[in-house]
């Protein structure tokens, strides 16, 4: 994974100064809340309902076994001995007292984090794969393009202000594990026939109130060439995006109101401009991050059989378990989604547990997922099992990834001072209620937002709640035909909605409308595209 440099480290232990000056200054009065707000915003501290929220930057989700711990050691110390792990990649803790804020930005520097570039109007966190580089099906291991993007974005002076913050994911399978196209900026890494590696470029993607799936503009950008691309694209945007309306901001609007084709013709335009700039990275600069990719000292002839004699294990092993690339390992997923839990949530010691793993069981290496779990991506098939049940033994075992239990869930009103509704209570009503089901339910994603910016991703679930004010009661739509996979889809609105308990119960009559109709091995989502909306709109309403 990739180490700091002496630049890296200079630029985090000077922004951690540079903002410990600030607080002390808004602490002492000398500046007003709005002249601190963009100040705090630029290093990840939100004001939320009843206390500020911090974001914690990982880029492209990868940890080591010392940043998760430290992680679980700042829960203990500066929250209420948890932390939430976000849809993008990061965590948040929820109960930050604005005098510690500097304190805890100095001890995530200590092993090499921060909170730099999650917030405000530029780009956030790089996004990926979080098998990256275990995936048997990948071109190549993305990451070092994502730590490249990194590089490149972090203080950029021309869009450290940009018309609204800005979203990027990099895949490198023809499998979307990072919801790729519902982003500003989703890039492929491809192979095209001659065996050149290049980026395939979706821009123009996003949930929020006017959700939209990003178009593909360029289908192979050179790789050498990928960062010039980018900034191309940011360019375009910057340039023209709306700033007198927040709501028409992003990107993906201004795509939609120039088409497709315009705006693509007006960045091959500033594409060929900046080559002729030479402003991308040298190829010597990717290949020493590459370097820090490289595969961990794998044992060959590994054994690759499973004992699955024990029925839990083994179902374990069969839901949140990925084929590896290398023989005689796994991929494993930690379910952060236990029966009733809140989805996301980690308490300090689970979450020092899963680091101490990680340096035992995964060559020292952790990665969190855009579904709110954490995946160990190198074990040792033989060591599976002794894996799991330390796992088990402390609520950390629970075999739904990708199950309706596996819910996907922002903080909403409990906790977000833009929220409509609550999402948490009903995440952990529908998990009680269809804990006894999953299994014969099958895959199924299921999303909860508690207001329209959409950080719960219920566009994108095949079953998708959206928590509304309805003239001061909370009340929660259903959508239905979300995807956020390589077969990208928004889900629909299936009409009226509901109280909480009205919402569970609906949850519960679509899973039996699916149960009736489904043909062979489908899952929810194609049952849903065979038979259309209307038995489940009749099995709601009546």
């Amino acid at each position: 994974m990739y180490k700091y440099d002496t630049y890296d480290r200079a630029m985090v232990d000077a922004r951690v100064e540079e903002f410990r000056d600030q607080v002390r200054r808004r602490l002492e009065g000398h500046i007003t809340e709005d002249q601190f707000k963009p100040l705090r915003l630029m290093n990840g501290l939100y004001l939320q309902l009843h206390a500020y929220m911090l974001r914690v930057a990982i880029p492209y989700g990868t940890l080591s076994s010392a940043q998760m711990r430290m992680l679980g050691d700042i829960a203990d110390k500066y929250d209420r001995g948890y932390g939430h792990f976000t849809t993008r990649q990061n965590i948040q803790y929820n109960w930050i007292k604005l005098e510690d804020a500097p304190d805890i930005l100095a001890d995530l520097a200590s092993v090499e984090m921060h909170a730099i570039q999650t917030s405000g109007n530029c780009i956030r966190n790089t996004t990926s794969d979080q098998y990256a580089g275990a995936a048997a099906d990948e071109v190549v291991d993305p990451r070092p393009y994502a730590e490249l993007i990194r590089q490149w974005s972090t203080f950029h002076p021309e869009f450290s202000f940009l018309p609204r913050k800005f979203k990027m994911a990099v895949i490198a399978s023809d499998i979307d594990r990072a919801a790729m196209k519902l982003h500003d900026i989703g890039i492929q890494i491809v192979r095209n026939e001659a065996g050149e590696i290049g980026a395939a470029f979706y821009v123009g993607g996003g949930m929020g109130r006017t959700p939209m799936i990003a178009p593909l503009i360029n289908g192979f950008v050179p790789i050498d060439q990928m960062i010039t691309y980018s900034e191309a694209c940011l360019r375009v945007y910057n340039r023209h995006g709306r700033r007198d309306n927040k709501y028409k901001a992003r990107i993906k609007i201004l795509v939609h109101e120039l088409g497709k084709d315009e705006y693509t013709r007006q960045v091959e335009a500033e594409f060929a401009h900046l080559l002729s700039q030479n402003i991308e990275p040298p190829l010597a600069e990717l290949e020493r991050i590459k370097a820090m990719f490289a595969d961990p000292p794998f044992e060959a002839g590994a054994p690759d059989e499973l004992d699955r004699s024990d029925p839990d294990f083994a179902l374990w092993v069969d839901n949140n378990c990925l084929a590896h690339k290398q023989p005689g390992y796994i991929a494993a997923t930690i379910s952060l989604k236990p029966v009733g839990g809140i989805p996301g949530d980690a308490t300090g010691e689970q979450i020092r547990l899963m680091g101490d793993l990680a340096q035992q069981y995964s060559f020292d290496e952790l990665r969190v997922t855009h579904a709110q779990n954490i995946v160990l991506p190198h074990v040792k098939k033989a060591d599976l099992y002794a894996l799991w049940q330390v796992l088990d033994a402390n609520g950390l075992g629970t075999a739904n990834l990708d199950l309706v239990g596996d819910i996907i869930a922002c903080p909403g009103l409990d906790y977000c001072s833009l929220a409509n509704a609550r999402s948490i209570p009903v995440a952990q009503k529908i998990s009680q209620r269809l804990a006894g089901k999953s299994q014969e339910i099958g895959e199924l994603k299921l999303k909860i937002s508690g207001c329209i910016n959409a950080c719960g991703h219920h566009h994108a679930g095949h079953i998708g709640i959206l928590g509304v004010d309805r003239k001061g009661v909370e009340n929660y739509q259903l959508l239905l035909g979300g995807s956020e996979a390589a077969d990208t889809s928004l889900g629909t609105i299936t009409g009226p909605g509901f109280d909480e308990d009205g919402i569970v119960e609906a949850v519960e009559k679509a899973t039996q409308v699916y149960l009736s109709n489904k043909e062979g091995q489908e899952r929810f989502l194609d049952t849903y595209r065979r038979i259309g909306m209307a038995p489940f709109k009749e099995a709601l309403y009546g």
